[in-house]
């Protein structure tokens, strides 16, 4: 294993200038882009891993940072003229596999699914105090994982745990990471519920290590997302013996199981009716911990090599 970094001043400069350049260079068999894009002019054989085609999808409104626009408009451009000359192209889920297919009129033996895996420091623990109240008071919290992307659906959860709040003779806290105050403020003035604010904790970024201490910490985990290719973070909360909320809608269902808890994302009272069975019926929640510890064990990062040195070597022996 070698690792060359190539340094541009731009992502599209660095893809599709000096990742072409170095591939011919070094005089590498096959090149393979993990994240969406690829050279439009590659010199090798090509495999892709597109994790998702909701840059063709329509949009509620613009992406809330420059970043993430110009990633969506590069996408836009970029995908349709390389997917012809992808020998492989790769996805991380059968429902996000047949919808690029349908999408794209893409035949079925250029493009399969590979599962992603998770990482192994999520696992069952007795979770570490310290850790837990640099972000939040006490353990049993709610636990929601987002950003401002709008499939993230933040704004409904939000509308979601304060109808819990109002139906819950515990009334936990909600933990929320990777949200500013200021968005946060922003969408609680939007669905008229400011008066939870007292309720909430928003940390902002939490990095990977602590993670797995507060999924070990929390009552339940939120991801009620509208749309997801995989769900990384559904995995990781389930090693942790944590119960998921999550949604009935794309790859959610395949990724969790049909005995996990699935909910209709747009749907707040349906989201607070799962977050208050889990606490008013303690055999239930038991009973999706112990689910989620086994259905997790169906993924693993060595799956996912295994499974994709299989494609290399196939497209090498062509």
């Amino acid at each position: 294993l070698s690792i060359i970094e190539l340094k541009y001043p731009t992502y599209p400069l660095w893809e599709q200038v000096g990742l072409p350049r170095i591939v011919k260079q070094l005089g590498v068999e096959l090149l393979h882009c993990t994240s969406n894009t690829a050279p439009i002019r590659c010199p090798v054989p090509l495999v892709l891993t597109l994790h998702d085609i909701i840059y063709l999808e329509p949009r509620q409104h613009r992406s809330p940072s420059l970043y993430q626009e110009m990633g969506w408009y590069y996408r836009r451009l970029v995908v349709p003229r390389i997917l012809e000359k992808c020998k492989r192209i790769i996805t991380v889920s059968h429902f996000e596999c047949n919808r690029i297919r349908q999408a794209l009129n893409i035949p079925s033996d250029r493009i399969t699914a590979v599962y992603n895996g998770y990482s192994t420091h999520f696992y069952q623990q007795e979770a570490d105090v310290n850790i837990v109240h640099k972000y939040i008071p006490e353990k049993d919290f709610l636990f929601f994982l987002g950003n401002t992307d709008p499939k993230k659906n933040a704004a409904r959860t939000l509308k979601a745990y304060s109808i819990y709040l109002h139906r819950s003779t515990i009334k936990r806290p909600l933990l929320i990471a990777d949200l500013k105050e200021e968005y946060i403020n922003t969408l609680l003035q939007q669905e008229n519920i400011i008066d939870i604010k007292s309720h909430l904790y928003y940390p902002g970024y939490i990095s990977n290590h602590d993670l797995a201490t507060l999924y070990n910490a929390a009552f339940a985990f939120l991801y009620p997302s509208l749309r997801e290719s995989f769900g990384i973070p559904m995995l990781e909360a389930m090693a942790c013996g944590t119960p998921v909320i999550t949604s009935q809608t794309s790859a959610m269902p395949e990724i969790a199981g049909k005995d996990a808890i699935l909910v209709n994302p747009y749907n707040p009272e349906e989201i607070a009716q799962a977050m208050v069975r889990l606490e008013e019926d303690p055999e239930h929640r038991h009973s999706l911990s112990q689910y989620g510890l086994r259905r997790v064990q169906r993924f693993s990062w060595k799956k996912t090599a295994l499974k994709t040195l299989e494609l290399y070597n196939e497209i090498i022996q062509q």
